[in-house]
């Protein structure tokens, strides 16, 4: 597969994150089922970040129990550690400086800014997923590579709802809000595509993968922190049931393929 094969796929595996973003238009709904929506997008996120963590920890338990090898593993652990901060901490350093946001005592981040964190989380981790396919590609493992860029393609359709998910039954987003998060959220699936092709190594998954990891903790206390009502908390719970349910299904659907 050339690179611009690769390259041009592997947008169109980013870019599917665009197919459940007009969710966040729909208007008319009541705080019960809003609460529900915002929640399942809370459960997609939680299973994500667990999928998160069981992929960088692979690399970090291969360096000390296959390659017996003291300096990777510190250096591994290192990074995750250093990436893991970075994403919480600079995730909340983001929301201060650049979307101008002022705390003040028992606020929480407003829909539109929390679909922004959402989409910056999902960024990091799908940079992770293009990594996968260029080195696939690059590598020679042109059917491995394709099934990556279908699995991922699905996957990241579902990554347009997680973002979405505060906004449903809010104001209405602009057709360019959509458009801004789904390029936050989907672009780096590209980047990431060009830049494996030629380069990756292990560090730089781990890098990527515990900053993404950081970024979700943090988005995911403010999902919890925003449905925290009294007349809400049974439909919030059966939301996160679904959604952490919904993405360990469709995980599971692409491990049973062999994606």
């Amino acid at each position: 597969m050339s690179f611009f094969q690769t390259v041009f796929l592997g947008a169109i595996a980013g870019f599917t994150i665009y197919l459940g973003l007009p969710l966040g238009r729909i208007k008319g709904i009541s705080e019960g089922a809003r609460s529900f929506l915002s929640m399942t997008s809370a459960g997609i996120l939680l299973f994500l970040l667990i999928d998160i963590f069981t992929k960088l920890s692979e690399p970090i338990k291969a360096a000390i129990v296959d390659n017996k090898n003291w300096g990777e593993f510190t250096l591994l652990l290192t990074i995750f550690i250093i990436g893991f901060g970075l994403g919480l901490m600079g995730l909340i350093a983001f929301e201060h400086q650049f979307i101008k946001f002022r705390a003040v005592a028992g606020q929480a981040l407003s829909p539109t800014r929390l679909a922004l964190m959402i989409a910056t989380g999902i960024g990091l981790h799908n940079f992770s997923e293009g990594l996968a396919i260029g080195q696939s590609a690059g590598r020679g493992e042109i059917a491995f590579a394709a099934l990556l860029i279908v699995g991922f393609g699905l996957h990241n359709a579902t990554e347009g709802f997680g973002i979405v998910g505060p906004l449903v039954g809010g104001d209405r987003p602009s057709w360019s809000f959509l458009g801004l998060a789904g390029l936050i959220g989907g672009g780096p699936t590209f980047i990431g595509t060009i830049v494996g092709y030629y380069f990756l190594s292990s560090a730089m998954f781990v890098l990527f993968l515990s900053l993404a990891a950081g970024a979700l903790v943090y988005i995911i206390g403010e999902l919890l922190h925003i449905n925290r009502r009294p007349g809400t908390k049974f439909q919030a719970g059966w939301g996160l049931f679904v959604g952490f349910i919904f993405g360990y299904i469709t995980d599971l659907i692409l491990t049973i393929a062999g994606i």
